[in-house]
């Protein structure tokens, strides 16, 4: 992301996880809101697709209980499950994907011995979720001396360890923004050195209940010959891979 906010490359990599406790040997069907998978349906009910948000899922690697040859024929996602809990699928999303957050930094050298950081953090996702463990990453210059802070939710240090401002915030409402402003001295040995490259800025968190790819699923068939009834659940869950900004 640029320091504007401009998405500048993005993918999402994600997988289903079941957790399963079923007797007897049941086959379950899943059905998902992909691109691929919707058309076929159509297809073989013989009526136009539906409308809504369809996902392209690339580079897909399934669970071997999985029935390959349904799925490349009906394109469903067919299979008996083990117990307990297993990796049914991985994917790759390259479009259409909806980040959490923009971030709009701005770093201003202030001579030889003085910086002055700026960071807004805006949450672009529904009002009624929250991020949680939100962690922001600000490179500064080997040479920082200390640095004094003020944010408007959340907590911040510097981290001589990692030459970074590190911004926490515990809990991220949606459709919100926060801030965070410091002073940063810097030792006069700077003077010296070869003008610093600013390293990209880096976030980590986790949003329960938001898929930045917009994967969703649509049913969860089980067939059993004894016919008992089953209870389904879903959990969705948004965690940071590689999330970085130009700064």
């Amino acid at each position: 992301m640029s320091s504007k906010g401009t998405v500048l490359r993005c993918d999402a990599t994600g997988k289903i996880l079941m957790k399963c406790f079923l007797s007897g040997m049941p086959d379950l069907k899943l059905g998902l809101n992909d691109k691929i998978g919707l058309e076929k349906e159509a297809q073989i009910k013989a009526r136009p697709t539906r409308s809504g948000k369809t996902i392209e899922l690339d580079d897909v690697t399934f669970h071997q209980c999985v029935n390959l040859t349904r799925f490349n024929s009906e394109k469903t996602v067919s299979f008996v499950p083990p117990d307990g809990e297993f990796e049914l699928m991985k994917y790759r999303i390259t479009e259409g994907i909806s980040l959490p957050f923009r971030v709009f930094p701005s770093i201003k050298e202030l001579g030889r011995t003085r910086m002055e950081v700026n960071v807004k953090v805006k949450s672009v996702f529904g009002a009624k979720m929250f991020a949680l463990g939100v962690v922001v990453k600000v490179p500064v210059p080997k040479q920082t001396a200390k640095a004094s802070f003020q944010v408007t939710n959340g907590k911040a240090k510097y981290n001589a360890t990692l030459d970074s401002l590190v911004w926490k915030v515990r809990k991220f409402p949606g459709q919100t923004e926060a801030t965070m402003s410091a002073e940063v001295e810097l030792i006069s040995t700077l003077a010296e050195k070869k003008s610093w490259t600013r390293p990209p800025i880096q976030m980590e968190f986790q949003v329960p209940m938001f898929t930045a790819s917009g994967l969703r699923v649509r049913f969860l068939k089980v067939w059993e010959k004894s016919g008992y009834s089953t209870v389904e659940w879903v959990r969705y869950i948004t965690r940071a891979g590689s999330y970085e900004i130009r700064c």
